[in-house]
């Protein structure tokens, strides 16, 4: 009898060595899961952030510029119409030609105009037509350089590459190196990166109209899907009686939030653009798109949180004579709140990040101008992210690190802005 207790002993021992064991290791293969899942996040983080930081700083050249009449091709008068069509790429071209008089030629000139960016003649314009005055007379002026001197100043163009395989020569590297000898050329905050749209020119491309157009596009989103997704919810878990009907609604509720989001996409190309005839690549239909996205998550979520609140709380906002509808609106959905905007944030972080939907109505069009209303001409963050990862220029790898920074940014500030709210309605029981 001792010898099976005895044996029986040594069982247990060895099946609780075992079971030890495979806690531990367990234990271990959880701590490596999250420190892989944890540095391959900061691998993607640091990766963006390496590339995209440098975005926020241009390269700048100070020229002291003539407004020489005849090198704009004009008289002394100063009529508007005639200012719109002068040469103010010679004056620019003049200017550097004033501190490297050796560049003589047509080849030359073009090299050395070529260090300063397109948007420097624009800016002449706009200064001599707001003020004519200026006509004859000299200022000095900082002006974009190009993407491809900028580059250089970052350290993005090698060079100790052969003169044929760099987008700059060697003389114009000679000359970028003089001008930063002279305290003219150098790096400064890139302001227009946050306060200018699109442009075909990596040194003039900027973020506000994408930036504006996801927001415009996310409080159409917000306005339509919250409230119809919360009384929705409300009704199916609250009031609707329990049939085939209802059953088969929630089915379908629970299939459209598996569905592709492109699938919405066509249907609001379908819908709203060819029925309806809505303005096309406007921040009003996109938001139409992701509401019909969005709505399935919302639903979802808020019944969860209604159903969460505790069956006593009906029962006793009901035996003290209230209504269904004023159990629902002043116990239960105030108790409900923080699910149902937990819900919300969720709903709205994957529509502010989808492309596809947003493709198929237009929304990936050449956008300049930042729109000015909820039917102007608009794309979005993650849109013109892609539109930048498509371009060949190398300036646009840093501006499209920078783009998703920015994305990001603006996602943590909404999500921040709803923890808030949510904090705020948190009730306990």
């Amino acid at each position: 009898m001792s010898r099976t207790a005895a044996d029986t002993r040594v069982l247990v021992e060895k099946s609780l060595r075992r079971r030890y064991r495979a806690e531990r290791r367990f234990r271990i293969y959880g701590i490596v899961s999250v420190f892989v899942g944890v540095a391959f996040v900061l691998f993607l983080f640091s990766t963006i952030v390496g590339q995209g930081i440098t975005a926020f700083r241009q390269a700048h050249i100070t020229l002291d510029v003539h407004y020489d009449a005849a090198a704009l091709g004009l008289d002394d008068s100063s009529d508007p119409a005639l200012l719109a069509t002068a040469n103010y790429p010679a004056v620019v071209r003049n200017a550097l030609r004033d501190i490297f008089p050796e560049a003589e030629g047509r080849v030359a000139s073009r090299a050395l105009g070529a260090l300063v960016s397109v948007s420097a003649s624009h800016e002449l314009q706009r200064r001599l037509e707001a003020d004519p005055s200026l006509l004859g007379s000299r200022e000095r002026l900082r002006f974009l350089a190009s993407a491809d001197v900028d580059q250089l100043l970052k350290g993005g163009i090698d060079r100790t590459l052969p003169e044929q395989a760099r987008p700059l020569s060697d003389q114009q590297i000679a000359w970028v190196d003089a001008l930063t000898a002279r305290g003219q050329l150098g790096l400064a905050f890139n302001k227009g990166f946050l306060s200018q749209g699109d442009s075909r020119e990596p040194e003039q491309a900027g973020v506000l109209g994408a930036l504006k157009g996801s927001l415009y596009t996310l409080v159409i989103t917000l306005l339509l899907s919250f409230p119809m997704g919360v009384a929705a919810a409300i009704y199916l878990e609250e009031f609707a009686p329990r049939n085939r009907w209802t059953d088969l609604v929630e089915v379908n509720i629970n299939n459209l939030a598996a569905v592709p989001s492109i699938v919405f996409g066509l249907l609001g190309l379908a819908l709203f653009l060819n029925v309806f005839g809505m303005p096309r690549s406007a921040p009003l239909v996109g938001g139409l798109v992701l509401s019909l996205l969005t709505l399935p998550t919302i639903i979802i979520a808020s019944r969860a949180a209604i159903k969460a609140v505790p069956p006593s709380i009906r029962e006793a906002a009901l035996g003290m004579g209230a209504s269904r509808l004023q159990m629902v609106s002043d116990h239960v959905l105030p108790l409900a709140m923080p699910g149902v905007l937990t819900g919300t944030i969720i709903g709205m972080a994957r529509a502010l990040g989808e492309t596809a939907p947003l493709l198929m109505i237009g929304m990936v069009a050449f956008i300049v101008d930042p729109p000015r209303g909820f039917t102007d001409p608009a794309t979005v963050l993650p849109v013109q992210i892609y539109l930048w990862a498509d371009s060949p220029e190398r300036a646009f790898v840093e501006r499209t690190s920078a783009a998703i920074m920015v994305l990001l940014a603006f996602l943590i500030v909404m999500n921040a802005a709803a923890v808030v709210l949510r904090s705020r309605f948190e009730r306990r029981w």
